[in-house]
């Protein structure tokens, strides 16, 4: 591929303005300055740098970002910055996007990528793909809250009960939620449902996929391998 090819198919601009980039000699292979926008150049492993800043060539990215409250799941928020603003400029011209959706207060595991085969079997309630939730609560937590999230509520715009397939206690305050389903402020509107209040909702997980075990602060990111990757696909391992 071109070097104006490759560096289009990263976000960093048009193909006229990647041309420009590269004839002023703002980019570089090993530490040797390329000007030939027109070379061509093998993308598998290739590592470069643009304005001084190192880049590796990715044909789709898998990130995950640990979100902070405040922010909101779209490419076009309304009342609250966009979490595609925690990123670097390049991953929304190349058209990242979140993995369905955290309330803007619900802080937590996001996933995001430009594969848009990733997002719909992600985010496909078919898949059946669990995620985990610490939710704090305004009352107690008590067994016949956790016996009544496990048993299902009624929601009153879902025909049927909607179950957790996991819950159990964490603290005075403190549950652990498992979800398969993906509603609608789902966690928050079932705990209502079952008689308590959500004051702090976390995703931990999805899947097999710890954010723990990321090692990233709130408002970071990472890239995400073959290995993390397999972690979200079912099954499940049950928690202890």
């Amino acid at each position: 591929m071109t070097l104006d090819r490759i560096l289009h198919s990263q976000g960093f601009g048009t193909r006229k303005w990647c041309r420009g980039l590269i004839g002023n000699g703002d980019f570089s292979i090993g530490g040797d300055v390329v000007t030939d926008a027109g070379l061509q150049i093998e993308t598998e492993g290739l590592q470069f740098t643009v304005f001084g800043e190192p880049w590796t060539y990715r044909e789709q990215v898998y990130i995950a970002l640990y979100k902070p409250a405040g922010f909101e799941c779209s490419r076009k928020p309304s009342h609250h910055p966009g979490v595609l603003s925690l990123l670097p400029d390049q991953f929304a011209l190349r058209d990242v996007q979140p993995v369905g959706r955290l309330d803007h207060d619900t802080t937590g595991l996001l996933l995001m990528s430009d594969d848009g085969a990733f997002i719909h079997a992600q985010s496909s309630p078919k898949r059946h793909v669990p995620k985990v939730y610490a939710a704090t609560t305004h009352d107690p937590v008590t067994p016949d809250l956790v016996g009544l999230l496990l048993g299902g509520v009624k929601l009153h715009d879902e025909p049927g009960l909607l179950a957790a397939e996991y819950c159990r206690k964490s603290g005075e305050y403190q549950l652990e939620i498992v979800l398969e389903q993906g509603k609608y402020h789902q966690v928050k509107r079932m705990l209502a449902a079952a008689g308590n209040h959500c004051t702090e909702l976390v995703r931990t997980q999805i899947g097999n996929l710890k954010l723990a075990e990321l090692g990233i602060a709130p408002g970071s990111w990472c890239y995400l391998d073959e290995t993390q990757l397999a972690q979200l696909a079912p099954p499940f391992t049950k928690l202890d």
